[in-house]
């Protein structure tokens, strides 16, 4: 599942980019796979997918996947935070994708949002799993606890996928092919 790419195409992707670069591919064959799958296989399949990558790319996707999701607005962080989190495999993936990258400043931010989402009673399992989004506007503390975390979150990105991208640089042979 490595990344094919060219000498002369590798000097194109700037440092600030491999993270995008070497993502882009994984998430494209995983939505791929998935696309002709019924809802009861996708879980299969995605383990299937996820065993294939090496644990470079194991970190990089489970984050980015996050990660992408998490960013666009408080709502969102909010949402997809409790739905991994209620994948204890996911969730732990997340953790320790952030563990491999030593971005300890934001997996510091995770597990804070993990103590508060268990504070808050939210599901650890999908059983059960009715959260919405807007779940959180109606609980003061869990809406004030969220914001500050998610802007520890903002905050904590751009040096986080700069570690990242640190990282894939100095082990390209994870995630690239020349």
């Amino acid at each position: 599942m490595i990344v094919k790419m060219t000498q002369q195409e590798l000097g194109l992707v700037t440092k600030d980019t491999l993270c995008h670069v070497c993502f882009k591919p994984l998430i494209q064959a995983y939505k791929e796979r998935v696309a002709d799958q019924s809802v009861e296989n996708s879980s299969i399949i995605m383990e299937q997918f996820y065993n294939e990558l090496t644990n470079g790319q194991k970190a990089l996707f489970s984050f980015q996947v996050y990660y992408n999701h998490a960013i666009k607005s408080l709502l969102e962080f909010y949402w997809w935070s409790a739905y991994f989190m209620a994948q204890p495999k996911i969730w732990l993936a997340i953790k320790a994708g952030l563990k491999y990258f030593e971005g300890d400043r934001m997996l510091n931010i995770l597990e804070n949002v993990e103590v508060t989402l268990k504070k808050s009673n939210h599901p650890i399992s999908l059983n059960g799993f009715h959260v919405i989004r807007e779940d959180m506007m109606h609980d003061e503390n869990l809406l004030a606890s969220i914001s500050l975390l998610r802007t520890a979150f903002d905050e904590a990105a751009a040096e986080t996928l700069q570690i990242i991208n640190d990282r894939i640089q100095n082990n390209l042979h994870e995630f690239i092919e020349v």
